[in-house]
């Protein structure tokens, strides 16, 4: 099973900016994708953002579109989360997940073991 790798993660004040890495093992599913989704303390884990390997569709989960950019690089099998006008609420354990964009979208199988993200004056 591919294995997923995150990192970047920090603390950072109000207004500033963080870029997550996840690296994976391999690629081997068909209408393959990449994404990321986030945790607080007493939360659901919630969707972050997702991109479509081979066509680079992105997605954005509504609170973070505009602020967030993903990207990838097929070469190394890495993708990007640029994290800008960081706010507290932001503050979370972010979790990189890969596998096919249905599953991607709906209930991720694959998860790496997560970064913190700390949002804080």
């Amino acid at each position: 099973q591919v294995q997923l790798v995150e990192s970047g993660g920090g603390l950072v004040p109000p207004g500033g900016s963080l870029r997550l890495s996840c690296t994976a093992s391999e690629v081997t599913f068909s209408n393959y994708g990449m994404g990321w989704f986030r945790q607080a303390p007493g939360n659901e884990r919630e969707f972050v953002s997702a991109i479509n390997w081979r066509g680079g569709n992105t997605y954005y989960a509504g609170d973070v579109e505009g602020r967030f950019t993903i990207s990838k690089d097929n070469a190394k099998n890495t993708v990007y989360l640029q994290m800008n006008s960081l706010k507290p609420e932001d503050s979370a354990v972010y979790y990189c997940a890969a596998g096919t964009m249905y599953h991607l979208l709906n209930v991720p199988k694959v998860w790496g073991p997560g970064t913190q993200v700390t949002v804080s004056s």
